[in-house]
């Protein structure tokens, strides 16, 4: 059982950074593709970044490549999501999940984390 735990959120003004942390125990990390999904009130959850095990390969939603940056250190158990020029629309709760059995997507992912909450005010 692989337990993940979000770091990092909060309050940041529009053109403001932020850097996402998911450190993950019980399980081998690296046997795991990784990614960060967000949901915003009212809507549903969406894909934000994913990463895959040898971190060779990296995948964005539109939205934010270009601004965000997916990495992992695996020595860590530790996934990161490097979040620059902000906006409002990014507001949301980001979750990190963690994937055995192929890429991590909205609606596929073996281990969820709890959240944490971004708020970018304009």
């Amino acid at each position: 059982q692989v337990q993940l735990v979000e770091s990092g959120g909060g309050l940041v003004q529009a053109g403001g950074s932020l850097r996402l942390s998911c450190t993950a125990s019980g399980g081998t990390f690296s046997n795991y593709h990784m990614g960060w999904l967000r949901q915003a009130p009212g809507k549903e959850r969406e894909f934000v970044a994913a990463i895959s095990r040898s971190g060779r390969i990296t995948d964005y939603t539109d939205s934010v490549k270009g601004r965000f940056t997916i990495s992992r250190d695996d020595a860590k158990n530790t996934l990161y999501l490097q979040m620059n020029s902000l906006k409002p629309e990014d507001t949301a709760v980001y979750y990190c999940a963690a994937n055995n059995g192929g890429w991590v997507t909205r609606s596929r992912a073996d281990y969820w984390g709890q959240g944490t909450q971004v708020t970018v005010s304009s």
